[in-house]
């Protein structure tokens, strides 16, 4: 891990201290991990239901961050919507930050647009607040605090 200093900031990425993961959507969510430990030998290392997205994720560790892949559990979900309008593959990235209200307060004083006014529980009891990706040139931003 980084160090932090006292603002929040690591000294390589200011806010941004590690990539959490990178999120892949997937339509058959056994498929893709068998894929996974099939080619490349990565074994699931943590599995949950987050009802409130309404998706299912299986985390492949890789160092220490992870591949995080998504299925939906209900077709009105986002990832659900995004398999529908673009098929499958990376959703979006996951980046660590010490503190996620200061991080997405930072996006708003900037003038980005976010998904998540305040931050929510994650999961793995992490707390998390997304970038909508018109603010962050096409890319869906999720701000992980462990």
């Amino acid at each position: 891990m980084s160090a932090v200093d006292s603002t929040g900031s690591s000294a390589a990425g200011g806010m941004l201290t590690e990539i959490d993961h990178v999120a892949i959507a997937v339509r058959d969510l056994e498929a893709a991990i068998a894929y996974y430990a099939g080619t490349f030998g990565a074994r699931v290392v943590h599995r949950e239901r987050v009802e409130s997205d309404g998706v299912e994720e299986a985390l492949v560790q890789v160092a220490d961050s992870y591949v995080q892949l998504l299925t939906p559990t209900r077709d009105d979900s986002p990832v659900a919507k995004y398999l529908a309008q673009r098929g499958e593959g990376l959703h979006h990235v996951g980046y660590r930050v010490a503190d996620c209200a200061a991080a997405l307060q930072s996006v708003k004083d900037h003038g980005g647009r976010v998904i998540d006014e305040a931050p929510r529980p994650g999961s793995r009891g992490t707390t998390v607040a997304f970038v909508h990706p018109k603010a962050a040139f096409g890319t869906l931003i999720e701000l992980v605090q462990e």
